[in-house]
C-alpha cells in the first residue's frame, strides 16, 4: 500500500484496538442520538405548538411532515456524497446543517418559520445514520463488526424510547423552545469529536456523474413518503395521496431502471443479485413493518385509552428501552460468534410472542405487565436489529458499504410509512366495526381497545412470517471467500456486475 492510501483504509489495517475506536464511535453516537431524538420529540409538542402559533393541526403537522420528507429526499444522496467529498467531511457537515436547523427552529416566530427550519433540520439530519453506520462498519474489523455495531445500535433503540420522556418533561416544565436548543450543545460536542478523532476518508473518482439518479431518488422516496402520510392521515383517495403515490411510483420505476443501466450508480442496485443481502434486507423490511407499527400503538393507547399524559407515557415506555440497550450488545457479541440466523429466529420469536401477548390487553390490563410485555419486546428488538443490519452490510461488497447503507435507510424510510400508514387505517376501521358491534350501554373504550388488540394480532402475524423467514438465512463466512475480505469481495462485486 502507497503512502498515500489514508485515513480509513489505513485504518482498517492496523490491529484492532477498542480504545482507539471509542473516540470516534462517540463521535458517530452523539451524531445520531441527536438526530433520532428529534424526530420523535416534535410529536409530543405538537398542542404546545398550535396554541403558541394560534394555528390549527393540520398546520403544526406540517412541522412533522415536512421533516419526514427532507429525511426521505436526501437519505439517497449519502452514499454519491461521502464517495465525492469524504464521509467525514460530509458527516461534520450535514451535522452542521442541522444544528444550524435546530437553532432557527427555537427562534421560530410563526408556524410557516417552524415549518421551513424543520425542512432544513432534515436536510442536514437525513444524511447522518447512513454515514455514520457506513462508517463505523468500515471501522470495524470482521472479527468484531457484530460487537461494534451493536454498541452503534444503542442509541439507534434509546432515543425513540427516550425522546417523548425529555419531550414532555421540557414541554411541561421549562419550554418548548429547548425541544429545540438542546441540540446545540450536543451537537458542537459531536462535531469537536468529529473534527478530533474521524478519520478522513478518501475522495474517490465515480466516473461519469449518475445526474439522473440523483434527481429520480429524491422525488422518488419523498413523493412516496409524502403520498403513504397524505393517505394514512386523510384518506388513500386523497388527491395530495394519489399525487403523492403516482409520482413516487413513477420516479420509483424510473430510477430502477436508471440504475441497472448506469455504469457509476447513485444507488447499487445490483447488490441485490446477492441471494444474502436479498434474504437479510426482506427480513428486515417484515421486522420494521411488525415493530415500527405496533411501537407507534403502544403510546396510543396509553394515551387515549388509560389517559396517561405524554410525561407518563414515555416513562412507562422505559422498559422497552432499557431492555433493547441490555439486549444490543448481547445481539452484537453472539453475532461475532454464530452469525444472525439463530439471533433473528430467536428475537423475531420473543417479538412475535409478545405481539401476541399485547393483542390481549384491556382497558384495565395491569400497568406492571405491559411494562414486562414492553421489556421482552424491547429485548427482542435489541437481540434482532444490528445483527440483521449487519449481516446485510456483510453481504455487499465493501466498497459498495456507503451507497447500500443509504439505499437501506431509504427502503426502510419508505416501508416503515407504509406500515405505519396501512396500520393506523386498520386500527380505524376495527374500531368502527366494534363500535358498530357495541351493545347499548357498553363502555365505548372497550370498542377501541379491541381496535387495538386487532392491530397487535396483525403485528403479530407479520412477525410469525419474519420468524420463518429468518430460518432461510446463512451464517456469514469469515475466510478468504467471505464477501467482507478482499478476494471475496472481488468475486462478489464481479458476480454482482454481471462479469
Amino acid at each position: 500500500m502507497t503512502k498515500t492510501m489514508t485515513g480509513m483504509s489505513t485504518a482498517e489495517e492496523q490491529p484492532f484496538s477498542l480504545k482507539a475506536i471509542i473516540p470516534p464511535l462517540l463521535a458517530i453516537i452523539v451524531g445520531m442520538i441527536m438526530v433520532i431524538l428529534d424526530g420523535t420529540v416534535v410529536n409530543v409538542a405538537v398542542p404546545k405548538l398550535v396554541d403558541y402559533f394560534a394555528s390549527d393541526l393540520k398546520t403544526i403537522q406540517w412541522a412533522i411532515t415536512g421533516y419526514t420528507l427532507a429525511l426521505a429526499a436526501v437519505i439517497p444522496l449519502a452514499g454519491w456524497m461521502t464517495d465525492r467529498f469524504g464521509s467525514k467531511q460530509v458527516f461534520l457537515a450535514t451535522l452542521t446543517m442541522f444544528i444550524l436547523g435546530s437553532m432557527l427552529c427555537s427562534v421560530a416566530q410563526s408556524s410557516s418559520q417552524l415549518i421551513i427550519f424543520r425542512v432544513i433540520q432534515g436536510l442536514g439530519g437525513g444524511m447522518v445514520a447512513p454515514i455514520g453506520m457506513a462508517m463505523v462498519f468500515k471501522l470495524a474489523p470482521v472479527e468484531r463488526r457484530g460487537s461494534i455495531m451493536g454498541m452503534l445500535g444503542i442509541p439507534m433503540l434509546l432515543a425513540p424510547a427516550l425522546g417523548p420522556v425529555l419531550s414532555g418533561w421540557l414541554v411541561e416544565y421549562v419550554s418548548w423552545h429547548w425541544i429545540f436548543l438542546i441540540n446545540v450543545p450536543i451537537g458542537i460536542v459531536g462535531i469537536i469529536l468529529g473534527v478530533k478523532y474521524l478519520p478522513k476518508s478518501e475522495q474517490k473518482s465515480k466516473g461519469k456523474l449518475d445526474i439522473l439518479g440523483i434527481i429520480l431518488a429524491p422525488i422518488a422516496f419523498s413523493m412516496l413518503a409524502y403520498g403513504v402520510n397524505e393517505g394514512g392521515g386523510t384518506s388513500w383517495s386523497s388527491t395530495p395521496a394519489i399525487i403523492g403515490l403516482s409520482v413516487g411510483g413513477v420516479a420509483l420505476i424510473l430510477l430502477v431502471i436508471v440504475e441497472l443501466l448506469h455504469k457509476n450508480p447513485l444507488l447499487q442496485l445490483r447488490v441485490f443479485r446477492s441471494s444474502d443481502f436479498t434474504r437479510g434486507i426482506i427480513l428486515t423490511w417484515v421486522m420494521q413493518a411488525a415493530l415500527f407499527g405496533s411501537m407507534l400503538f403502544v403510546p396510543l393507547y396509553l394515551q387515549q385509552i388509560r389517559s396517561y399524559t405524554p410525561l407518563e407515557t414515555g416513562l412507562i415506555l422505559l422498559p422497552q428501552a432499557l431492555a433493547s440497550a441490555i439486549g444490543m450488545p448481547i445481539g452484537g457479541r453472539l453475532f461475532d460468534k454464530i452469525g444472525a440466523r439463530p439471533l433473528a429466529f430467536v428475537g423475531l420469536s420473543i417479538i412475535t410472542v409478545t405481539l401476541f401477548l399485547l393483542s390481549g390487553i384491556s382497558v384495565t390490563t395491569n400497568l406492571s405487565l405491559i411494562m414486562t410485555y414492553l421489556g421482552f419486546l424491547g429485548f427482542g428488538m435489541g437481540l434482532t436489529m444490528m445483527p440483521l443490519n449487519t449481516h446485510v452490510l456483510n453481504a455487499a461488497p465493501r466498497e459498495w458499504v456507503g451507497s447500500v447503507t443509504s439505499l437501506t435507510a431509504a427502503a426502510q424510510q419508505v416501508v416503515v410509512s407504509f406500515a405505519i400508514a396501512g396500520m393506523t387505517g386498520y386500527l380505524t376501521s376495527q374500531i368502527a366495526v366494534h363500535m358498530g358491534a357495541l351493545k347499548a350501554g357498553s363502555n365505548p373504550l372497550t370498542a377501541a381497545v379491541s381496535g387495538f388488540d386487532d392491530v397487535f394480532f396483525l403485528s403479530g402475524c407479520i412477525g410469525v412470517v419474519g420468524v420463518l423467514m429468518s430460518i432461510i438465512l446463512r451464517k456469514p463466512k469469515l475466510s478468504a471467500g467471505d464477501p467482507t475480505s478482499g478476494e471475496g469481495q472481488k468475486a462478489d462485486a464481479a458476480m454482482m456486475m454481471g462479469h
